[in-house]
Order: structure tokens, then C-alpha cells, then sequence
């Protein structure tokens, strides 16, 4: 029974896995193999999975939940960085680099992470080239990731920034309501992590959000942001691209 209960788990594990980019090339006996060696965390809300500047060096696999990503500065004011959800691989730079973590991983609800110790996952790089090169196309994907977030500071003012941020995750995790014009945006993030994600007062967001669900373009209900009309929406981020070239 605890074997055939263990197979079972496996199974699922590895139909889960084979899904996501990391994973796709490998043999299903490379991933029966690699998938073996991950254990299951579960972490509660607002718990920490690593702190900016530890020496840990686990990589993790987001089978349920969300988890934010930020950097605290010495003063302690937080800057979100990006918000993984289930089937998203966070802690591999420290793997790959041997660094310190360079970002704190906190959960936004309660979660369910596979994990592995980087040593052994850098072993099986080694041993496994198809899993190399996933880890290239994941690192390639993260690379795209903060080049379009590195675009909203170079394009927009705080209004346009928050609304391009928005927009990007509706496009990754949006949930359609009515095709092409409304749409629901999960985060989990309160008005504060809102706020942290382009250097902003919680009070302004605040504003912002009420101004935005008046003009019938967002509504922002219980961690949860409702595109109320997208191509609204969008025209709206357009209008706060600031001029950088001459006068």
C-alpha cells in the first residue's frame, strides 16, 4: 500500500513537471529520476521560503499557491519584483551562481513547493543535457520577464507603470469574463504590494484604484484586479508613456 501510494505520487508529480519548459526534453527515465529526489514543502501564508542575502541553495518548483518576490533596502522599504504562481521554478540563480539570494521569497497564500538541493540539481545538469538546456530557455524567459518590466520604468510614469504590470500579468494568468474586454488578474497583493511594485505611497495607489474603477477600467476587489474594459485599459496605459526624447 505505502509503495503503490508512493508510485502514485510520482506519477502525478511527473505529469505535473512534464509540462513546464525546465522539463520538456527530458526522457520520461531522466525525469522519473530527477522527480525522485524533490521533497514536498508546505509553507502558510506570508511565510518566508528564503531571505534577500541567505546562503541557501534549494531550488523550488510552485505546485500551489503564489509567492512574491522582493528586495528590501537597508532602510527596510520593500520592492516587489515578480509574482510566481503554480508551475513557475524560483531559487535556481543561487544554484547556477553559488551566490547569496539576491531576493526574499514570501508566500502570498498558503503554498505547496517541490524542492531540491542545488548540488544535486546542479549534478544532474551535468548528467542531463536536455535539463541544461531547459534551465536555459527558463533563464532565457526570466531575461524577457525584466526586460518588459525594465520597460515600464523606462517608458511610463508611476500610473503607466502599474497599468503595464497589470496588463503583462492578465496576458500570463488573466481569466477571461467576457472575450476581449473584461478579465480577472489574481495576485493576491493588497494595495501596499501594489504599491511596492513601482515605488509608490499606498495612499496614491489607493486613489489611483478608485480613480480607475469611476472611469469604469479597473476594479480592485479583495486582492484580486478586475479589467473592466482592456482596450480602455490599454489606451489608458498609452496616454502615460512620459516623453524622453528632446523638446
Amino acid at each position: 500500500m505505502v509503495l503503490s501510494s508512493y508510485r502514485d505520487t510520482l506519477s502525478k508529480r511527473i505529469a505535473f513537471v512534464r509540462e513546464l519548459p525546465l522539463f520538456a526534453e527530458l526522457s520520461e527515465a531522466d525525469l522519473a529520476t530527477l522527480i525522485s529526489e524533490f521533497q514536498l514543502r508546505e509553507y502558510e501564508k506570508e511565510e518566508i521560503i528564503f531571505h534577500q542575502g541567505d546562503d541557501s541553495r534549494e531550488l523550488y518548483i510552485v505546485l500551489q499557491g503564489k509567492i512574491r518576490i522582493y528586495k528590501t533596502t537597508l532602510s527596510g522599504y520593500e520592492t516587489s519584483i515578480q509574482i510566481f504562481f503554480p508551475g513557475d521554478v524560483i531559487g535556481e540563480f543561487a544554484v547556477i551562481d553559488d551566490q547569496p539570494r539576491s531576493a526574499t521569497a514570501r508566500t502570498i497564500e498558503n503554498c505547496q513547493l517541490l524542492t531540491i538541493k542545488g548540488d544535486q540539481f546542479s549534478k544532474y545538469m551535468q548528467e542531463m543535457p536536455s535539463l541544461a538546456l531547459g534551465m536555459n530557455r527558463l533563464l532565457t524567459s526570466k531575461v524577457r520577464w525584466t526586460a518588459a518590466y525594465a520597460e515600464t520604468i523606462a517608458q511610463y510614469d508611476a500610473a503607466g507603470r502599474l497599468l503595464h504590470i497589470l496588463l503583462l500579468y492578465n496576458d500570463r494568468i488573466g481569466q477571461q469574463i467576457e472575450p476581449g474586454k473584461q478579465y480577472v488578474i489574481d495576485l493576491g497583493l493588497n494595495q501596499a504590494d501594489l504599491a511596492s511594485l513601482i515605488g509608490a505611497r499606498r495612499e496614491w495607489v489607493n486613489r489611483l484604484l478608485r480613480n480607475w474603477h469611476r472611469r469604469r477600467l479597473i476594479k480592485y476587489e479583495a486582492g484580486r484586479i478586475i479589467i473592466l474594459d482592456l482596450l480602455k485599459a490599454q489606451q489608458e496605459r498609452d496616454s502615460h508613456i512620459e516623453a524622453t526624447g528632446p523638446e
